[in-house]
């Protein structure tokens, strides 16, 4: 006879939980069962305080409700990735290099200097991914974690008016969080994993990912501790896509290598530990009159390549107007 595996609803339901661990977990952004079948033992040591054993069983009960456990053929996979949403750029020749938008179930990073226009996309993604899906869009909310006081939402509204929309709607719409140093960015996006459902959010932006973590710890002595936190963010961040379908966008820092000798010194801050957890990359910078090239550096499936985009109260458009 096959004994099933039992199916929990709930995080306190599960064995060696318990109503007070149970919180404790809800309260670090382990909500549901996927969010704790993602989860390592350590992570569950540290916000819970469980044994090493219990959190082994906790997790491992987790995945087993959740079917998660072992090998899926290819064709499964491949099912699954024909559920990735995707949001309009506002650019056809973008979109067209990033596969049709940038994709949910992954992160997408976009990292340039001052003034290459890495939050004029994240606006412009904020407005776009309220558009129905057949326009673009994912038919959905907005979370938007505000790390340099960057977000304006008087260039969201003329977005959304000069393109047709309900500027008052699309901004009700974007939920902004203000993060004012690194363990409050963390604890926003601990929070986004219970408001996503109940406010129909389908896209999360932090901007910028790394800001808050290099103010905090500056100096080769504070490095490690720095990349350390910075991949308990990103792996959280990761989840949160993975186990609710959403498109994740970041921005990132740059400082100049000058050690580079040749080529273009604009190195990505967050190192190996944020370009490793970023699944597509695109490098912006400022081109001649007014307009950016966008390259697309890092993608799993699709090749490198660029092209340019310009900046107008509409946001971010091809250079010419497609028929």
């Amino acid at each position: 006879m096959i004994i099933m595996p039992k199916k929990y609803e709930n995080v306190a339901d599960l064995p060696g939980v318990g109503e007070k661990t149970g919180d404790k977990l809800k309260k670090a952004g382990f909500i549901n069962m996927m969010t704790l079948a993602a989860a390592s033992p350590k992570e569950l040591m540290d916000v819970a305080s469980l044994g090493e054993g219990t959190a082994d069983k906790v997790i491992e009960a987790a995945r087993k409700s959740e079917d998660v456990i072992g090998f899926k053929t290819a064709t499964e996979v491949l099912i699954k990735r024909e559920s990735i949403g995707r949001v309009s750029t506002g650019s056809e020749d973008l979109d067209k290099l990033l596969g049709g938008g940038i994709e949910s179930q992954s992160i997408t990073e976009v990292f340039g200097a001052f003034g290459s226009a890495k939050t004029q996309l994240a606006h412009q993604l904020s407005v776009n991914a309220q558009l129905p899906v057949e326009e673009g869009g994912l038919g959905g909310n907005v979370l938007y974690v505000d790390s340099e006081n960057s977000f304006r939402p008087e260039r969201i509204k003329q977005i959304a008016e000069s393109r047709g929309l309900d500027s008052e709607e699309i901004l009700k719409n974007i939920l902004v969080g203000r993060a004012y140093n690194s363990d409050h960015q963390m604890v926003l996006v601990k929070q986004a994993g219970e408001m996503i459902k109940e406010k129909n959010i389908k896209l999360l932006i932090v901007d910028s990912i790394t800001g808050q973590f290099r103010t905090d710890y500056s100096g080769r002595g504070e490095l490690a501790t720095r990349q350390q936190k910075l991949n308990k963010h990103v792996k959280a961040l990761q989840n949160l896509s993975e186990v609710y379908n959403l498109v994740v966008f970041v921005t990132n820092q740059v400082m100049s290598n000058p050690g580079l000798l040749f080529g273009d010194p604009t190195t990505a801050i967050g190192g190996h530990v944020l370009h490793h957890a970023t699944k597509t990359r695109i490098y912006l910078r400022r081109s001649k009159a007014g307009t950016r090239i966008c390259r697309l550096v890092d993608s799993p499936h699709l090749p490198d390549g660029e092209c340019l985009v310009r900046i107008t109260e509409k946001g971010i458009e091809d250079l010419e107007k497609k028929k």
